[in-house]
């Protein structure tokens, strides 16, 4: 009976020390998970803070040329207005068709 005894202490330690050891790897997968998962939420947050300052590189280049754009726009409004005075289109008649004011002496070079 002895020897029976001593069996079933080595069966009963055997299963206990086999259940401690699927609950130490238990843990031990538990934790590598997490640690796997902490590393991919932390790339995945490089990945986006990187992005991130590119779209803030693009954004302030693109309010640039919105600034930029809308200087032109104003320009372009000064010129539409100077076009409609008389100046310019005694100018343009000065220059493009070589007219000249009623009251003005013309001198033509000798040729």
């Amino acid at each position: 009976m002895a020897k029976n005894k001593n069996v079933r202490n080595r069966r009963q330690k055997s299963r206990k020390n086999s259940g401690l050891r699927w609950h130490k790897r238990g843990i031990v997968l538990t934790t590598l998970v997490i640690v796997l998962l902490g590393g991919m939420v932390t790339a995945g947050s490089v990945s986006l803070w990187s992005r991130n300052n590119a779209y803030k590189a693009q954004e302030a280049e693109l309010q640039a040329q919105i600034e930029a754009e809308e200087t032109r726009s104003e320009e372009i409004k000064e010129y539409e207005a100077y076009v409609q005075t008389d100046e310019y289109i005694r100018e343009t008649a000065e220059d493009k068709l070589h007219l000249a004011d009623p009251n003005e002496i013309i001198f033509r070079p000798i040729k």
